[in-house]
């Protein structure tokens, strides 16, 4: 092969009308004037991964998650299998919403209100029609029991089937549900169990999926008309309201789980990031909340 040296930009227009060809000529002209590009500098991971000290946190398992890059940006005993308590709803609606058309009406029955545990008498009762989008937001905003047990009935029998089914498909290797509350079965059975990883990618599938409903949660209170009745309750996370950038929040409480919490919030524009704490107090688990979210934004 010809080894064509490298000649004056003169020189070379003088040997193309000679003794180049031109495609060889523009293939000669290339090679030598050309300027060499360095390849572009490294870009640093955003956002950053930070550590706590080890009694920063109240909970037993907690992680940050960016679904966007799908890193981990905080983890403590982040694959540690925990009992989920009312963190289950987020499961149970995706559930249900995927295969029930939300304008389907649904009838509350006495085994929906079976379950003990909402927060005050909410109101609902045996015989009362409701819309499934109601169900939803009521069982999600104020943690209703009753809402969220009604909504799950709507997929018939297989509903728990159906639940460890959809965790199977999002790979959440730790999850198992055996009720659709995630209220506790017995002193030593809780009605769910998962870890903070795959409550994070729960919530993240969640947010992408269904955010107008997940969305809702970031609001004071909820309000649906139940029949002839209208029902109001006040939203479980009222503590993370005020938190600047929050997009959604769920919370979960039983003797067996302790204080569990799942939050959304922007870190940029439409930037979202998971945070999770299982296994803290019923206090402590939105203390730990704000201590991740401060962390995480203080690192970037």
């Amino acid at each position: 092969m010809m080894t064509l040296p490298k000649l004056p930009l003169s020189v070379l227009l003088s040997l193309a009308s000679v003794s180049l060809g031109s495609s060889m000529f523009l293939f000669y002209l290339a090679y030598t004037t050309t300027p060499h590009v360095a390849a572009p500098a490294p870009v640093a991971a955003y956002p950053k991964s930070f550590s706590l000290p080890q009694n920063a946190l109240e909970a037993k398992s907690a992680i940050v998650y960016d679904p966007a890059t799908k890193r981990v940006l905080y983890a403590k005993n982040a694959d540690a299998s925990m009992a989920l308590a009312s963190l289950t709803k987020l499961m149970t609606a995706q559930a249900v919403l995927a295969s029930v058309a939300t304008d389907t009406m649904i009838t509350v029955t006495q085994d929906d209100l079976a379950t003990d545990g909402d927060a005050g008498d909410i109101g609902f009762a045996a015989g009362d029609v409701v819309k499934l989008a109601d169900l939803i937001k009521f069982g999600l905003i104020a943690s209703s029991n009753d809402a969220m047990a009604a909504a799950a009935a709507a997929l018939g029998s297989t509903y728990l089937s159906d639940m460890n089914r959809t965790a199977g498909s999002l790979g959440l290797t730790h999850t198992l549900f055996l009720d659709p509350t995630g209220l506790d079965l017995s002193e030593d059975v809780s009605g769910a169990y998962g870890s903070a990883s795959d409550v994070a990618k729960l919530a993240a599938t969640f947010l992408q999926k269904y955010p107008e409903y997940f969305e809702l949660t970031a609001k004071p209170s909820v309000t649906i008309v139940d029949g002839q009745k209208t029902l109001t309750a006040a939203a479980t996370d009222a503590p993370l309201l005020t938190v600047p950038g929050l997009i959604a929040a769920k919370t979960g409480y039983t003797d067996l789980a302790g204080g569990n919490l799942v939050a959304a919030f922007d870190i940029d524009i439409n930037h979202p990031v998971i945070a999770v704490v299982l296994g803290s107090s019923e206090e402590g688990r939105f203390s730990d909340m704000k201590a991740l979210i401060q962390a995480t934004r203080k690192n970037q």
